[in-house]
C-alpha cells in the first residue's frame, strides 16, 4: 500500500481522500458476502454442503422438577377457615 503524508495534505484534499475511502470501502462491504458464497461453494466440494444460515438455537425449557417446585409454593400453608 502507498503511504500518504497526511500532514502534507490540505483540508480539502483530505476531505476527499475520506470521500474516496468510504466509497471504496462501500464497495468492497457490498462485494464481500458475494465473495464468500463462491468460496462456501468451492469449499463445499470438500466436505458437507455449506449451510446458508445457521438455524437459531431453541429456547431452554423448564425443567419438570423445577415447575413442581414452583407449583407447590403457591398456596402453600395458606388455609381457608371460615
Amino acid at each position: 500500500m502507498a503511504k500518504i503524508d497526511l500532514d502534507s495534505l490540505n483540508i480539502e484534499e483530505l476531505a476527499l481522500l475520506r470521500d474516496r475511502t468510504m466509497e471504496k470501502l462501500t464497495e468492497k462491504v457490498a462485494a464481500r458476502p458475494a465473495e464468500l458464497e463462491a468460496e462456501m461453494e468451492r469449499l463445499s466440494q470438500y466436505g458437507k454442503p455449506a449451510k446458508k444460515s445457521p438455524a437459531p438455537a431453541p429456547a431452554p425449557k423448564a425443567k419438570k422438577r423445577d415447575k413442581k417446585k414452583s407449583d407447590a409454593h403457591h398456596g402453600a400453608g395458606i388455609t381457608a377457615t371460615r
